[in-house]
């Protein structure tokens, strides 16, 4: 009966790839090999009775609900217009550098991450913001698409990351999972707000990795990056103040309640979303119908979230009936290298179903699945959330199937070819790589903040 359950894991594969929604693909699969298998007496149906406690489950955990609320308080900021005049003011400041833009386009895209936790949506923004200025100003097509995809994906690991949210949730319950498997009947906890400050270091290394490549690119190849249209022109101070200064406060609101210990991820979403509010206001970008749309685009994403997390659920409910985790659980436990094997394994899957999957998908489908098993041979959460979610980042840059690339190739000029950007994003994807390496050698790098904030 194991084999069944990797064949309807192939076979959802299969579904997506021919393009039916993910939601439905994970549900109606599962359904119907669940189904097969009790007309066959080869599936247990009380497996399908415990569906309506997980459902009820979802709806009453309150650490999901800061899910749209920071959906929410990143569509604001969005909407805000946020971006260009952060993008105007830092283009100014750095105008006098060669390669000035492309560091702006870095420090813009790790704010923007900070600040709404969409890779989508700061690629996009990015894209139709920061691509047309690079290419006009003379910036090489490889190097100013590689930046903008780069940029755009570090809302999968700056806080406050909507993955960090979901796998926060996923590895709590995955974490308490494995203690119970090994006899501990008063199990440690793992949070959410663990996982933002241990990204914290990580997720700030990869931005000076970038610009320090920028940076040498613009050294030993000037024709590439070229002084910006800004070069003589400085910046005013007050004007960079009143660029900079309101996102940094949200984001100092957010994480820093958090990390204060003053309020609950949710409770800082919530602050956020106000603070997003008060800010499009302040900047007099928010309108009756314009606060509508932000609303709908809200429950237009929170509510693919829920149907995937749905959807989810009864695959690796049925997954687990056909006996599919002790397959799993087999397989990685008799693998050479121990706990390293297994997280390299389990690393390399997840890098190639990032090519198919959305973070969602695998953050609801994998990680239950190898997540109790990798933190009952010792693995620390922490850790293995923060790589998970560098990993997927990487993936997501990684041609020919990266979803960062897709999405920049949307609102790219015909003028940008398509191994132009799968070209440019090479030497950051050898970056990710690189940043994914120093985090495996060195686990310190995520797990220090939170034994220094929380005593972990």
């Amino acid at each position: 009966m194991e084999w069944i359950a990797v064949l309807m894991f192939a076979t959802v594969i299969v579904v997506l790839l021919v393009g039916y929604p993910v939601a439905f693909s994970l549900g109606g699969t599962a359904l119907a090999f669940a189904l097969a298998g009790v007309a066959f007496g080869g599936f247990d149906s009380a497996f399908l009775g415990t569906m309506p406690n997980r459902l009820f489950g979802i709806m009453s955990n309150e650490t999901l609900l800061a899910v749209p609320l920071f959906v929410f308080m990143g569509v604001t900021l969005e909407r805000a217009k946020i971006a260009e005049s952060l993008l105007d003011s830092l283009s100014a400041l750095f105008g006098g550098l060669r390669g000035g833009l492309g560091i702006s386009v870095t420090l813009v895209g790790m704010l923007l991450a900070a600040s709404t936790g969409i890779v989508g949506a700061t690629v996009v923004t990015m894209g139709l913001l920061s691509l047309p200025t690079m290419l006009r100003h003379g910036y090489s097509p490889r190097i100013a698409t590689g930046t903008i995809c780069a940029a755009g994906t570090l809302g999968q690991i700056i806080p406050p990351s909507i993955i960090l949210v979901l796998l926060g949730d996923v590895l709590s319950s995955a974490y308490s999972q494995a203690q119970l498997n090994e006899g501990i009947f008063s199990p440690d906890t793992v949070s959410v707000g663990d996982l933002f400050v241990g990204a914290a270091i990580p997720g700030l290394a990869l931005v000076v990795l970038y610009v320090v490549y920028l940076a040498g690119v613009a050294m030993f190849k000037p024709a590439a990056m070229p002084v910006g249209e800004h070069g003589s022109q400085g910046v005013r101070f007050l004007d960079l103040v009143a660029a900079l200064l309101p996102p940094l406060l949200l984001i100092l609101a957010v994480l820093g309640s958090i990390m204060a210990g003053l309020a609950t991820p949710t409770e800082a979403a919530g602050v956020g979303a106000i603070g997003a509010l008060v800010l499009a206001l302040l900047k007099r970008a928010l309108s009756v119908s314009k606060l509508r749309e932000i609303m709908q685009n809200t429950i237009r994403i929170s509510s693919m979230v829920f149907l995937i997390l749905i959807g989810a659920s009864v695959f690796s409910l049925v997954f687990r009936g056909y006996g599919g985790d002790t397959l799993v659980r087999e397989f990685l436990t008799n693998l050479p290298g121990g706990a390293f094997g297994a997280v390299f394994t389990v690393m390399l899957l997840m890098f190639l179903l990032g090519f198919v999957l959305d973070f969602i998908e695998i953050t609801f489908v994998v990680v239950p699945i190898v997540g109790p098993i990798l933190l009952t041979m010792g693995i620390d959460p922490v850790w293995l959330g923060v790589m998970i979610a560098i990993n997927l980042q990487t993936s997501f840059l990684t041609p020919p199937f990266g979803f960062a690339l897709f999405y920049l190739r949307g609102v790219a000029p015909e003028s940008v070819s398509t191994g132009d950007i799968y070209r440019g994003v090479v030497p950051f994807v050898a970056i990710q790589l690189f940043a994914l390496g120093m985090l495996a050698a060195f686990p310190e790098l995520a797990t220090w903040l939170p034994e220094i904030v929380y005593g972990r």
